[in-house]
């Protein structure tokens, strides 16, 4: 799995994990685990979340904060599966992360671990539950708004996968749409897989990120879909 995962690195920052037994340079890691346990350390990594999107309140924040993990967890397993067969061992007490000043979150596998592919969703699924009950119970962001964040990290994985690796659309595809038909996942949006012209992605449920300052809508929204529908009427 190490392997797999440093030749998935080559796809870009998303799909980047550190491995090996000796931590990167600098210090500063943390199990995710104790991110997701709430308390001072959650709040201090919403916090500056919030202070990167230009002071954010803290359920905009929280909501960003589990996208971007959820979207990184989704690229490290579809990726691997996508190469190899096999899943990367996401459990919080493997993974761990720091977050340096000016760059996005960091990611370390001290020793990395493999489960059979067909296992990706439970793998995934299973990690990013425990962050949705601290945010549902810190921040009170609502559980369809995290499940949303994490369908459309999902398809955002799958299409950088394959803008990296063409000749894994097809299986990438379908393991992606399996997991948006079925399990925590359905319901969350429609998704549309068209072979050699790409995906395509709506999801019932907004993120909050227009809510922050400067924010906008992002592309696959329901409040675009509206707005669009409202002007039709």
């Amino acid at each position: 799995m190490e392997e797999t995962l440093r030749r998935l690195g080559t796809a870009g920052p998303f799909f980047t994990v550190r491995c090996g037994a000796e931590p990167p340079s600098g210090g500063g890691f943390r199990t995710l685990a104790e991110l997701y346990g709430g308390g001072p350390v959650l709040a201090g990594y919403v916090a500056e979340v919030g202070r990167r999107m230009g002071g954010a309140e803290p359920r905009v924040a929280a909501s960003t904060l589990q996208f971007g993990l959820a979207a990184r967890m989704w690229s490290l397993g579809l990726g691997a599966v996508a190469l190899s067969g096999l899943a990367p061992d996401l459990d919080p007490v493997r993974v761990w992360w720091r977050l340096p000043e000016g760059s996005s979150v960091e990611l370390w596998l001290p020793e990395p671990g493999a489960r059979p592919g067909e296992e990706l969703g439970e793998t995934v699924l299973r990690h990013l539950a425990v962050l949705e009950q601290a945010l549902r119970v810190g921040y009170r962001v609502p559980l369809q708004t995290l499940r949303g964040n994490s369908a459309s990290g999902l398809v955002g994985a799958l299409r950088e996968l394959t803008k990296w690796r063409p000749d894994t659309e097809r299986a990438a595809a379908g393991v992606v749409a399996g997991l948006l038909a079925d399990g925590p996942l359905a319901g969350t949006g429609t998704f549309v897989h068209e072979e050699g012209l790409g995906v395509a992605f709506v999801r019932r449920s907004c993120c909050l990120y227009y809510r922050a300052p400067g924010g906008g809508l992002c592309g696959d929204c329901v409040l675009r879909t509206r707005q669009r529908t409202g002007r039709q009427n």
